[in-house]
């Protein structure tokens, strides 16, 4: 039926109440932000919440799609054994998409895992509070060109264009790793860079500008979701929205942005 709704948002576990506990007061604006986030979230009624997100099964040259019937959360690795989340999985649109990157000869790779690593968990507890019955949909980017990544977004939206369903997409992107001395890759000067300018980016739509960005740059700025941003964009490509940056900040070292592209 149509894309209903597009975001960029952080996936850092220091978001989860029972992880974070106090220190999640450093991540007020963002805590915010995102509960504004899940308001328009929640008004777009989507049918279907895919989810990029940087932490799945990897694969060096095939992007993923994680195709199971039911999802569950899990953040043992985190020391939390409470914050659970359960989900249905879509399984014809994964289907169509899969049928397209063939005709497209897009690199993909069907895999079925049912427990959801953190870069969609945390983004799925703040947004699907009070949406019971929405499907879920992950997927995971690669190795390839980002122009491949560019590409595989458009045809992902091709696919959403033509289906009945009303559908949201949402990258799971923490920005730099490297913006303070005790930040998680140490101090780099290339996390401002970088965090400064995808953001700049990023509110202009400026897809050639991502495309031109300096890869060394972006390699040291240890950066979490650069990828997730470009197939968002592809997602993007020639839809009339608006871009709304709802927080930023990084008391981590670690660049955390939610944002809203407003269809």
């Amino acid at each position: 039926m149509s894309l209903a709704f597009a975001a960029v948002v952080p996936h850092t576990p220091v978001l989860i109440p029972s992880i974070g506990k106090t220190a999640l007061k450093k991540l007020d604006k963002t805590k915010v932000a995102l509960e504004k986030l899940e308001e328009d979230l929640y008004l777009s009624k989507p049918d279907l919440i895919i989810i990029i997100s940087p932490h799945g099964s990897y694969f060096s040259d095939a992007f993923t799609i994680n195709v199971c019937p039911n999802f569950e959360t899990s953040l043992k690795e985190f020391g939390d054994l409470t914050t659970k989340l359960k989900f249905r999985g879509e399984m014809d649109l994964s289907a169509l998409i899969r049928e397209h990157t063939k005709e497209e000869k897009i690199p993909t790779a069907m895999i079925s895992e049912p427990t959801l690593d953190h870069g969609s968990t945390v983004p799925l507890f703040y947004l699907s509070q009070h949406l019971p019955d929405v499907k879920i949909m992950q997927l995971g980017f690669c190795d390839l060109s980002w122009k491949m990544h560019l590409d595989f977004g458009t045809m992902i939206k091709e696919v959403i264009l033509n289906t009945n369903k009303r559908v949201a997409v949402i990258a799971s992107a923490d920005l730099s790793h490297a913006l303070t001395t005790e930040a998680p890759a140490g101090f780099d000067n290339a996390g401002e860079e970088f965090d400064k300018k995808i953001q700049e980016l990023l509110s202009n739509k400026n897809v050639a500008g991502m495309m031109k960005m300096d890869p060394e740059m972006v390699k040291k700025s240890a950066e979490c979701g650069f990828r997730s941003l470009l197939i968002l964009m592809g997602v993007l490509n020639n839809v009339d929205c608006t871009y709304r940056q709802y927080a930023y900040e990084s008391p981590f070292g670690v660049g955390c942005l939610t944002a809203n592209f407003i269809i």
